[in-house]
């Protein structure tokens, strides 16, 4: 927490049908504006306090582990990332960054999906069906110096990118989900990660 005060709540994330979220988000100018700099603090910490239980009971906080700049009304190319381990006595992260101005740059051809499907902090409702995306994605962005980055991230990680930069370019989630069969899965050798 910073000066001991909560800087995103629930009620600070725009919501589905807010118009900012359907924009494509503009590239982030170097060196990073103060604003810009507060922006990338207060989304990381969000992450952070909503994957923290106590923190995220007391103040009503969605856990997440991704959030972009369009979520909290902000149209521009940004988003924290904040991948937790899966290893039980392991506090450090898979994959924590804020990624600017991102693109993906190449991705396999093997598909994937979660088995419960995605959610969104900014999609209150329930949306079934398998969210179908790269199993494999190299990104490239730069970091809050304006440093070039590109990372290859596979599984849980890359999913979790592809949907905020999906945010970033004014898709949500449930625009990947088959609507005629959501529980459908477009190859056979689609990777369903529990």
């Amino acid at each position: 927490m910073f000066g001991g005060t909560i800087l995103f709540l629930m009620n600070d994330i725009v919501r589905d049908g807010d118009p900012v979220l359907r924009a494509v988000a503009k590239n982030v100018e170097f060196p990073l504006s103060d604003e810009d700099k507060k922006l990338a603090h207060d989304m990381m910490e969000y992450l952070e306090n909503s994957q923290t239980p106590e923190l995220s009971e007391k103040y009503g906080l969605r856990p997440g582990v991704g959030l972009a700049a369009p979520q909290v009304g902000v149209s521009e190319m940004m988003a924290a990332v904040l991948v937790p381990s899966n290893e039980e006595n392991d506090d450090t992260p898979v994959f924590k960054e804020v990624i600017i101005n991102p693109v993906i740059v190449s991705h396999s051809v093997q598909p994937t999906a979660l088995s419960e499907g995605e959610g969104c902090l900014s999609v209150d409702k329930d949306v079934p069906g398998y969210v179908v995306r790269h199993d494999r994605i190299t990104v490239r962005y730069q970091d809050m110096n304006g440093e070039k980055h590109q990372i290859r991230l596979r599984d849980y990680p890359a999913i979790v990118c592809q949907h905020e930069i999906d945010h970033l370019n004014g898709h949500l989630y449930y625009d990947l989900i088959n609507k005629k069969e959501p529980f459908s899965l477009p190859d056979k050798n689609t990777v369903v990660i529990d």
